[in-house]
Formats: C-alpha cells, sequence, structure tokens
C-alpha cells in the first residue's frame, strides 16, 4: 500500500515487465479487521513539512465508533494499527537520508 513500485526500467534491467507481477495480497482471517481499519484510514496521516508524521488518532477513535466497536477491544486493534503504522512509515521514508 504504502511501498513504491519498481519503474518499468528498473524491471527491464533484470529481464522483467509490470505484468509479471501479481498485486494480489493474502491477508490472513485473524488480521483482517484490522487491516480493513487501516485502509479505510489511508487519509488521516498528520503531516508536517518533512512528510507524514502518524496517523491523526482522533480519525483512528472516530472510526472505532462508526463501525460500533466495544471499547474493550480498542487496546488490540490500537497496538495492531501502531505496527502497522509504523511499518508504514518505514516503507514511505526507506529512501530518506538521516542524519
Amino acid at each position: 500500500m504504502y511501498a513504491k513500485s519498481a519503474s518499468e526500467a528498473e524491471l527491464a534491467a533484470f529481464g522483467f515487465k509490470p505484468s509479471d507481477f501479481n498485486e494480489e495480497v493474502l491477508i490472513w482471517p485473524e488480521n483482517f479487521e484490522v487491516v480493513k481499519l487501516f485502509t479505510k484510514l489511508s487519509t488521516q496521516w498528520r503531516v508536517a513539512a518533512g512528510g507524514a508524521t502518524g496517523l491523526d488518532y482522533n480519525a483512528v477513535y472516530a472510526l472505532f465508533k462508526m463501525h460500533r466497536i466495544k471499547k474493550k477491544r480498542y487496546k488490540a486493534l490500537l497496538a495492531d494499527i501502531a505496527v502497522m503504522e509504523s511499518a508504514a512509515l518505514d516503507e514511505m521514508y526507506k529512501d530518506v537520508k538521516h542524519g
């Protein structure tokens, strides 16, 4: 979702073309709900001058309420969303040099 795809030239250098790759991603059933929630948050990133800094957690709680998720499940879902958020940020900035 947040990974940059290789360019056509980069693929061609290894003898591939874009149609050689299937974009289908398999999601384990136990992760389906949190993946669905996370994708609905794709427009809810806090952004500063350097780019995305993290999700707007006000939007996360609003989404929980919209989907009538019980409060006792918030902690586990928030932990899962935080893992996905961190992985997304790592992917977004993997080519950025620090220091």
